[in-house]
């Protein structure tokens, strides 16, 4: 089968690499979409930062060279003998997380913060690739009435969703950074009736898409103070929650400063050292946490989509042939143009133009995810 493999920075090459049969409780799937998402960037860029070298992640086994992709989906072509619930045939969609089962934040059912963190894609074997063998525990099979190419869109969603449990109620939110996930924030904040959506960015495009998907207010923060415009278009008090989904110092500042006192800032956004007033954060009793991944989330999204007809499409801009993930996903990405969810389907045909890429430029800290 076609993989692409992740072997260094500036490193990922489409190359063949053997399908590996299920375990006992795994499944193989034929993919049929797979996200290129910010971590997998940042991996290309100047990784690595989640992909295991030398030493073999505990809970895949797997290291560099590895097969990159985790936000996918695709169609079951068999499974292990112990998996029940599934099989050959059923359409699914893959939750990445990898989970032990016996740590004490597993059993009390924060899986997403397992001993053994860790995602296919980036600590295992992943979704960039004709074929993919997971866990079955990843594997929500779908009814007939969510599309695979929404389905790829969960992982992301999932993320967004996450983040606003992790916020907690709220009649005002800001989202600071407009990339898939923050677009994806703006869209479930509005299906989950929140009466002012404020979103801020640097880019035009994602502005109004943004608006689209259901920002009562958009900030461009390149013309204006977003922190006194998130203030202003919140009865001059503040959000009552702001979502960093940026990572980086400016982001955290503006979301900060656009907070109302006893609100609560939610970091997304994955940045590198940050910091903040304290002084600032204790007399304005203002919460500041974090929201990693996600859990139990895909019943509600299939529910979403199926039965109430939700659609996170939006927020793709392409859909390209494996072969072409380096030149046209992550070059593509990388030069800052109007992409901002690309999909990649190995059944897709490969572009003419197809040539080895060039590597492309370093992003930049705090792109948005």
């Amino acid at each position: 089968m076609k993989a692409a493999v992740w072997y260094g920075a500036r490193d990922v090459r489409v190359t063949e690499r053997e399908v590996t049969p299920p375990g006992p409780d795994e499944v193989l799937l034929s993919v049929a979409y797979c996200g290129i998402c910010g971590s997998d960037l940042h991996e290309y860029t100047d990784g690595p930062h989640s992909v295991p070298v030398g030493k073999a992640h505990p809970a895949s086994g797997a290291r560099a060279p590895l097969v990159l992709g985790h936000e996918f989906c695709g169609t079951v072509t068999a499974v292990g003998s112990a998996v029940r619930g599934l099989a050959a045939g059923d359409r699914v969609a893959v939750e990445p997380h990898y989970r032990c089962g016996a740590c004490p934040r597993c059993r009390a059912g924060e899986y997403n913060i397992c001993r053994h963190f860790g995602f296919a894609g980036l600590m295992g074997h992943g979704g960039l690739a004709e074929y993919a063998t997971v866990p079955s525990y990843m594997a929500h099979r779908l009814p007939d009435d969510v599309p695979l190419e929404q389905a790829a869109l969960f992982e992301p969603a999932s993320v967004a969703l996450h983040a606003l449990r992790r916020g907690g109620d709220a009649d005002s939110v800001a989202v600071v950074g407009l990339g898939p996930v923050g677009l994806l924030t703006v869209l479930l904040a509005a299906r989950r009736g929140i009466r002012r959506i404020v979103a801020s960015d640097v880019n035009p495009a994602r502005l109004g898409l943004a608006a689209r998907l259901g920002a009562t207010e958009v900030v461009d923060a390149r013309e204006e103070d977003a922190r006194l415009r998130v203030r202003a278009a919140c009865g001059g008090e503040g959000a009552d929650v702001a979502f960093e989904v940026v990572g980086s110092q400016a982001a955290l500042d503006t979301c900060l400063a656009a907070t109302r006192r006893g609100g609560r800032t939610v970091l997304v956004g994955l940045g590198r050292r940050v910091s903040f007033d304290s002084s600032t954060l204790v007399d304005n009793e203002h919460s500041i946490v974090a929201s990693v991944g996600y859990r139990d989330t895909y019943p509600e999204l299939i529910r979403l989509v199926g039965a109430e007809g939700l659609d996170l499409r939006p927020v793709v801009t392409s859909v390209i042939a494996l072969d072409d993930v380096v030149r046209e996903g992550f070059s593509s990405l990388l030069d800052g143009g109007d992409q901002i969810k690309i999909l990649v389907s190995p059944s897709a045909p490969a572009s003419k133009e197809h040539t080895p890429a060039a590597p492309a430029h370093a992003g930049r800290e705090g792109d948005s995810r």
